[in-house]
């Protein structure tokens, strides 16, 4: 009897945490283990290290992050130590286990000053602590284990969680008007896509249809759409008779700075790994269906 490889999923509780659990019922040839934060501390060395010890994962998917990004601004030590440190240790035990390490990133490592798609070798220049704290993981990872695949992607969102969708809907559902920033770009990236990816990626290196190829990859849906646009589709999608008022980000101030361009370059990846990217408008409206159902 053929013994099925394990994948750990670290920070299962988060969006992309949950999708992956969603879609790991159709893969019925591996074994999965679903861990969240609290199950597993990942910048606890000995804990992670005996954890591997035990379970012998093939693959590791870290989702695990702190993402508060206002509150990273007065929570530095603590978004580091998730963001940063706890990577290089998951990255360098995956490495003494000889798991392959898929390790989910941002496009807040960049300062959002570009005038076309990020590409993965851009120049990093984070403007907020959370963008700084994940960079370092990324750079961890990288150092600590060169066989990584680090992806960042940008604007996620799910019917899990909190986010910027289930956010304009219940505001939507509550007020006659609502203002969104319109001078903010990127490309809005569903989680359940994310996460089918990453399976695919896994899936098809297991099976040596694919060579695992190390490295920093983009992924996100198609298109470029502001704030105020992804709003707007929002409330055509729900029929909801809500007024969407655009302001700039200057109206709306925050404790942390926002890249006013947040658009990767997914060639990379559709290339290296046959990836095919659905358009944002039709995953929103799946996502929307799903929350609805």
């Amino acid at each position: 009897m053929k013994i099925k490889s394990k994948i750990l999923v670290t920070g299962s509780n988060g969006q992309l945490g949950k999708e992956l659990r969603e879609f790991s019922s159709l893969h019925t040839g591996l074994e999965f283990v679903f861990l969240s934060r609290e199950d597993l501390p990942i910048h606890q060395l000995e804990l992670v290290r005996n954890y591997f010890n035990t379970v012998k994962p093939a693959y590791c998917i870290n989702c695990a992050a702190y993402t508060a990004v206002d509150k990273a601004e007065s929570e530095k030590d603590l978004a580091f130590l998730i963001n940063g440190e706890a990577v290089g240790v998951l990255a360098a035990i995956c490495k003494e286990h000889n798991t392959k390490f898929i390790h989910i990133s941002t496009d807040y490592v960049f300062n959002g000053e570009a005038a076309y798609p990020y590409t993965e070798n851009f120049p990093t220049d984070p403007i907020n602590v959370y963008g700084a704290s994940k960079l370092e993981g990324d750079n961890q990872a990288m150092q600590l284990n060169p066989d990584s695949i680090i992806i960042r992607t940008s604007w996620v969102y799910s019917s899990f969680g909190k986010n910027f969708v289930k956010t304009m809907m219940k505001l939507m559902s509550e007020k006659d008007e609502v203002k969104v920033i319109k001078d903010q770009l990127g490309s809005p990236t569903n989680a359940a896509d994310l996460a089918e990816t990453i399976f695919n990626i896994i899936g098809l290196c297991h099976l040596q249809i694919y060579d695992w190829t190390p490295g920093i990859y983009n992924f996100s849906n198609e298109g470029i759409i502001s704030w105020y646009d992804f709003a707007k589709a929002i409330k055509e999608i729900t029929n909801s008779p809500c007024v969407i008022k655009p302001i700039s980000t200057k109206e709306y101030p925050t404790s942390a700075k926002r890249p006013a361009y947040s658009v990767l370059d997914k060639t990379k990846i559709q290339q290296t790994f046959g990836v095919k990217l659905k358009k944002w408008e039709d995953s929103l409206s799946t996502c929307i269906s799903n929350m609805k159902d």
